[in-house]
């Protein structure tokens, strides 16, 4: 599964999504690292959000080999299914029909 943004929107990402995006990304375990750099994130913005997804329960840390891996939950699976809808949700309430006419619900 992978996380849609709704057509032109903004550039920057709200806390939600990107909560979701590394829930995604730790589906079956990954580093810290790996997460930092696939969700885009500094150092600092990777620390809160990891403390934050694991305080929640949508992340599970564990060691392996001698290395920190985060682990998505069921919760934090069921977290990303449900973000997903809502996007998906938000992409088909974007058009409305305008005298007759589907056309944007916001003019861009």
């Amino acid at each position: 599964m992978t996380l849609t943004l709704i057509k032109n929107s903004p550039k920057r990402r709200d806390k939600l999504v990107i909560m979701a995006e590394i829930v995604n990304i730790a589906r079956k375990g990954t580093s810290k690292t790996r997460i930092m750099y696939k969700a885009n994130l500094s150092f600092c913005q990777i620390n809160e959000f990891l403390s934050l997804l694991s305080q929640t329960g949508l992340l599970e840390r564990s060691a392996a080999d001698g290395k920190v891996i985060y682990k998505a939950t069921q919760k934090g699976l069921n977290f990303m299914e449900r973000q997903q809808q809502i996007m998906d949700m938000l992409n088909e309430d974007v058009w409305v029909y305008r005298n007759g006419m589907k056309a944007p619900l916001f003019d861009y």
